[in-house]
């Protein structure tokens, strides 16, 4: 079997070749083309001279929704709405985020007042209906609709999470009546309990609609011409993937597509190498994402944010802060020295890429520091100039006294490293845990550069490099096996007198889901499914996600787990009820995936050296060996400082760390003691 994977970034678009056949594994990277993402993917799929009619599986990961969220560019969308809950998006939460500043205004909704539209209808908490739904009333919305462009309508009524068939119903007259438009209703997307959560991740699912859509028709299009003949899957914020037909209709689950193969990767390769507790660190050209894996468990979440805006589908646990290579750096009012969260992304790129770009970024710093070459191409054809990086650095080195070009580079290195701590702290220390009980695996284009740093400050002696860094999200995608979550909203009392109905509520959605599997042509013999649930203590507001362990008496052993995933997220466990709010259920459509052969390089250190270049560390011009990661025999050791180079990363060994050449290619980094 042949499969490719591709994962599009801000600056860098990286594909992954594999042949079960031969063995064979070829990595690529192209400029990513934000105009026309589709041209930066096959410019990256050729670039691995990929015989697409003989590829059997192309899996991708995108970053389309995320960025027409985070810039503001999807489609104009309509809602319908019970009688009086027009202002459910206005109204969103009562609480404060900036706590102190009496002038902080609410985020403005995707869905203006203007265009939603209120329908009589009512169904109560129980489900009986109230007030049924006149078929005339959509009808009517339908033809006041027929007049505008068409965009996206979300359908959003009262406790339609447990009883769905007025929202259906409306849905499929509109489908039927507005050709063209993309609808869907909030009990498809998130059948949970709470109006403002489940009316907004609809709307942001109606908002990013039409773009995927248009996406990814043209792609697969692009594709078949191509002479592509199986299907297209897409890497989902669960960290699964799904086909492109299935992303198209829910395109809300792909918002976190991209750094969930990383994650996905960085397990996989965890448990080849016994590496259980890691805390993933993926740096590339806009930002960071890391990640915090206990045991080998990708974490995952329903209660995340994004731009401000909840989002709550089954999503990777994931804290992104703007700092990739091409974050910029720039003095602010006060005379301090900042770094991001403004990128100079693909166009125009860091200064030292010639394209126009005069402000200085962390890649220009660290050729400044001459950690980068002025040689090396980064993905292989974007050439550096170590003028133009050093110009761009001196307007911070002029701006702030008695700062030369080496030590301004250095601070914005150092700021940059700052900010990525703190990022890690997030996930760890203010959740109870140590990050010196876990190894830090560093991947995209520029998180190898940073890792020891990064390790240092959090007292970490153990950094993990896999093979081709730059393109590991990429490979990510080709390990990641079909994934589809289910939730249903579903409230009992542990303590209560009957338990009984738990396992039917589960049995059901464990075989709803292995339908809409097979339905996919899965093979049912490659279905697995994983139960969980969402538990809370009586009275509170939010609820924990609770996996519960696989062919034992779940019911009994909730209430024990939870009260250990409470104490471990929040510091203490209380002696008030349990209660179940929700019953999770994930199919698992396991798919073959690529097998990382042994590191076979044989030879001496001598042969992979490159040359011995000056170089910047803690403010001092020191002599530092140059490598070539292609060369370097297995399980050969390296003192630092000592940099190592490879198409798509680099990776710094500072002085007091060592590196070793694993037996799957990896780099290990430890700490030496003082």
């Amino acid at each position: 079997m042949r499969m490719v994977g591709v994962d599009v970034g801000g600056t860098f678009t990286d594909a992954v070749l594999y042949d079960d056949q031969s063995g064979e594994l070829r990595w690529a990277k192209a400029p990513s083309t934000p105009a026309d993402p589709a041209r930066g993917v096959l410019a990256a799929v050729d670039r691995n001279d990929v015989d697409l009619g003989a590829t059997d599986r192309f899996v991708h990961g995108v970053t389309i929704g995320t960025n027409a969220i985070l810039e503001r560019k999807g489609a104009p969308v309509w809602m319908l709405t019970t009688r009086g809950f027009r202002d459910t998006l206005e109204i969103a939460r009562t609480n404060r985020t900036t706590l102190y500043d009496i002038k902080t205004l609410k985020l403005a909704p995707l869905v203006p007042r203007q265009r939603v539209i209120e329908i009589d209808e009512r169904v109560l908490a129980d489900g009986a209906v109230l007030r049924p739904l006149a078929s005339a009333q959509i009808r009517a919305v339908a033809e006041r609709l027929a007049d505008e462009a068409p965009a996206a309508l979300a359908v959003c009524f009262l406790h339609s999470y447990v009883n769905a068939a007025h929202e259906e119903a409306a849905a499929g007259q509109l489908r039927e009546q507005l050709p063209g438009w993309f609808v869907c209703h909030s009990a498809e997307v998130l059948p949970e309990m709470r109006e403002y959560e489940r009316f907004n991740t609809a709307a942001i699912n109606a908002y990013i609609g039409p773009l995927t859509r248009r996406y990814l028709e043209a792609l697969t299009g692009l594709l078949r011409g191509r002479g592509y003949g199986g299907a297209v899957y897409l890497m989902t914020s669960s960290g699964g993937i799904v086909t492109a037909a299935r992303a198209a209709r829910f395109p809300v689950n792909t918002v976190l597509s991209g750094p969930a193969g990383g994650v996905a990767a960085a397990v996989h390769l965890g448990e080849l190498l016994g590496l259980r507790n890691l805390i993933t660190y993926d740096m590339g050209g806009t930002s960071t994402d890391v990640c915090l894996i206990e045991n080998l468990a990708t974490p995952v979440t329903s209660e995340q944010f994004i731009d401000g805006l909840p989002i709550r589908t089954p999503q990777i646990e994931i804290n992104t802060v703007g700092a990739g290579g091409g974050s910029i750096a720039w003095i602010d009012s006060g005379n301090m020295l900042k770094v991001g969260p403004r990128s100079a992304g693909a166009v125009p790129g860091p200064a030292c890429y010639g394209q126009g770009g005069e402000e200085p970024t962390v890649t220009d710093a660290n050729l400044a520091l001459r950690r980068l070459s002025p040689t090396l191409k980064l993905g292989g054809s974007v050439a550096l100039d170590a003028n133009l990086a050093e110009r761009a650095v001196s307007r911070i080195a002029r701006a702030i006294a008695g700062l030369d070009v080496p030590g301004a580079a250095d601070g914005i290195v150092r700021i940059a490293v700052a900010r990525m701590v703190s990022a890690i702290k997030e996930i760890s220390v203010a959740r109870g845990h140590d990050p010196r009980d876990f190894v830090l695996a560093a991947f995209g284009g520029a998180g190898p550069m940073h890792a020891a740093f990064i390790a240092e400050e959090l007292e970490m002696s153990h950094v993990l490099i896999p093979l081709r860094p730059g393109n590991f999200c990429a490979f990510g995608a080709l390990i990641s096996d079909i994934r589809h979550d289910h939730v249903r909203t579903f409230r009992l009392a542990l303590d209560a007198a009957d338990l009984s109905a738990i396992e039917p509520g589960f049995a059901s959605m464990e075989a709803d889901a292995r339908s809409a599997m097979m339905d996919e042509g899965m093979d049912p013999g490659r279905i697995t499914t994983a139960r969980a649930a969402g538990m809370r203590y009586l009275g509170q507001s939010w609820d924990l996600i609770v996996r519960l362990p696989d062919g034992s008496d779940a019911v009994a052993e909730m209430e024990q787990l939870f009260h250990e995933a409470h104490e471990q997220r929040f510091g203490y466990r209380a002696a008030d009820p349990v209660e179940i709010v929700s019953l999770r259920v994930s199919a698992i459509g396991q798919v073959a995936k690529p097998e990382l052969g042994a590191w076979a390089v044989a030879g001496t250190l001598a042969s992979a050296l490159r040359e011995t270049r000056s170089a910047y560390f803690s403010g001092k011009e020191l002599p530092v060996p140059v490598y070539l990661r292609d060369r370097l025999p297995c399980r050969a050791r390296l003192e630092g400082p000592a940099i190592i180079e490879e198409m798509g990363s680099v990776t710094i060994v500072p002085p007091g760390w060592r590196a070793e050449v694993g037996r799957l290619g990896e780099l290990q980094l430890t700490r030496r003691e003082p």
